[in-house]
């Protein structure tokens, strides 16, 4: 069979850095990581000249029967949510998923397939500024307003912008398995997979001071996530009272001190599931779970899944 066919839609007043991303990502010969990567096309959805944010002019064909074709079709952010994207584009996406291919969005992009009523009874996500617009609008969408990116199996939604990202990068962990997935993301410089959802990029206003604390505070728990950490015991190397911790990590990160420890401590076990053969036991002793019974927990609640059915998807496979 062969590669993927990666399709990233191109439009005037395109979003340059949503668009590059998606370049970035799929376009670049990997060699280096023995498999046989993505083929790549950028098509326009119109004719006439394609002006990118910053006077950047984009020089894309006109092939809409590239549509037809596409095995992945990438939708950067869309130039105005409240314009109706073109009908022949929201007709061509509603064959395309018909035959079984995948379309994801980054940001605002979710409106175009919002518009073309593919995302009717489905999750999905945007940035934090058009959710409401989002869920007004399309009432039939089940808006996830925290997530940076949902998968509901062929139709795949991101947050803002650098959430492109995290989805982008998700997908070739879906492809090629974790190996190629991190090699990836180390190539571009970036976290495998981000902890947390959209609450911690929210404009909060934070004292200088307290952060200063509370970011030595996080480096040291994500350095040593083992150790017996509590909530008194964070309070102290903070140098805050309880209530004060909780509060500033709420305006940080958008969950309390022990729920984003947990969540670091399921990103450790994923990680150790991934490129390890560490038995479930050895995995809860290294992420601080303390028993096989609590990893599972925290990691089915946290993922949707088990530790075991995700060893089995994500595993070094490649």
């Amino acid at each position: 069979m062969p590669a993927p066919l990666v399709l990233a839609l191109a439009y005037d007043r395109l979003c340059t850095f949503e668009f590059g991303c998606t370049v970035e990502l799929f376009a670049l010969d990997r060699p280096e990581l023995g498999v046989d990567w993505y083929r790549f096309a950028v098509c326009a959805i119109e004719p006439g000249p394609i002006r990118a944010l910053g006077g950047v002019q984009v020089d894309a064909p006109y092939q809409p029967q590239l549509l037809e074709q596409a095995d992945l079709i990438v939708i950067p952010g869309w130039r105005d949510p409240d314009e109706l994207p073109p009908a022949p584009l929201l007709a061509a996406l509603q064959r395309a998923a018909a035959r079984g291919a995948r379309l994801c969005s980054i940001c605002s992009g979710v409106f175009v397939l919002a518009a073309a009523g593919l995302l009717d009874g489905l999750a999905a996500t945007t940035h934090w500024r058009y959710a409401d617009r989002l869920a007004a609008r399309y009432p039939r969408i089940r808006v996830q307003r925290d997530d940076l990116y949902v998968d509901a199996g062929q139709i795949i939604t991101s947050a803002g912008s650098a959430a492109g990202l995290d989805m982008l990068l998700h997908l070739v962990r879906r492809d090629y398995g974790a190996r190629v997935g991190n090699l990836v993301a180390q190539r571009l410089v970036v976290p495998p997979h981000r902890a947390g959802g959209q609450a911690q990029f929210l404009p909060r206003p934070m004292a200088r001071d307290e952060h200063g604390r509370l970011a030595r505070l996080l480096d040291h728990v994500r350095a040593h996530p083992a150790e017996p950490h509590t909530l008194a015991s964070m309070a102290r190397r903070a140098a805050m009272s309880e209530r004060t911790l909780q509060r500033h990590f709420q305006e940080a990160t958008g969950m309390g001190p022990v729920e984003w420890l947990i969540h670091e401590r399921v990103a450790v076990a994923k990680d150790l599931l991934e490129t390890g053969t560490l038995s479930l036991a050895q995995i809860a002793a290294r992420c601080g779970f303390g028993s096989e019974a609590s990893l599972r927990h925290h990691f089915r609640r946290l993922t949707a899944t088990t530790p075991a059915a995700y060893r089995r998807e994500f595993s070094e496979r490649v």
